[in-house]
């Protein structure tokens, strides 16, 4: 488990508000339906984020992180992975998430990816100028394997996520990373990170309980830069 129910991303020094944020569904290009959550900036600064969640998909916590992420002026999009295997519905603690954990492909994740991108370029979605992922545990390395697998995206963020799901992916890496790992996990190492090819950011902390990390998204600057 990576986020509880009752965990809350951290607030960033107020600067802004979000104008609007709702659930709303996205359609990826091979037909998929995916529920899917916008938060749009009242002061956008050109630059847009698609939130991967961790292994349960799409909940509230991911959906605050939105927010917080358009409160500073990045218009953003979470999505959820399970469209294609559970269809609409509840992803709370009781959802049952590994079974359609374990059917996601690359191949789905990144084109349910392309939507969020392609909706955040639109005029609906903002109109952003520069967009970027990022990810948490299993949503770690899938934000990763976008560098590879979006041909418009400008940086690619991962807390957690494991460097062998995206070995695959390294030769056709684009986008620049950060790589961000817990000094102890034992799941990830920092040495793992390091043999991806890319040195990894470390903070202290352990495994993916919700007290080894954080995100501030007012760290992403007004220009679109990480």
């Amino acid at each position: 488990m990576c986020y509880t129910d009752e965990a809350r991303p951290p607030l960033p020094p107020i600067s802004g508000a979000a104008a609007s944020q709702g659930d709303f569904e996205l359609t990826a290009s091979d037909g998929n339906k995916l529920m899917a959550y916008f938060a749009r900036a009242e002061k956008p600064t050109g630059a847009g984020m698609v939130v991967l969640p961790d292994v349960r998909g799409l909940h509230e916590f991911y959906k605050e992180l939105a927010q917080r992420f358009a409160e500073t002026g990045v218009d953003s999009v979470a999505i959820d992975y399970f469209g294609r295997t559970a269809g609409m519905g509840d992803r709370s603690d009781s959802f049952e998430y590994m079974p359609h954990v374990q059917q996601t492909t690359p191949e789905g994740v990144a084109s349910d990816t392309a939507a969020a991108i392609a909706y955040l370029k639109s005029k609906d979605g903002g109109a952003v100028k520069s967009v970027f992922t990022v990810g948490f545990c299993f949503g770690g390395s899938n934000s990763w394997n976008q560098s590879a697998q979006q041909p418009d995206v400008d940086g690619c963020i991962g807390f957690y996520g494991r460097p062998t799901r995206t070995e695959p992916f390294i030769s056709k890496l684009k986008a620049p990373l950060l790589v961000l790992v817990a000094g102890n996990d034992a799941a990830t190492t920092p040495e793992q990170a390091m043999g991806s090819g890319r040195t990894p950011a470390t903070t202290p902390g352990s495994g993916c309980s919700p007290s080894s990390r954080s995100i501030r998204p007012d760290v992403l600057k007004p220009s679109g830069s990480v």
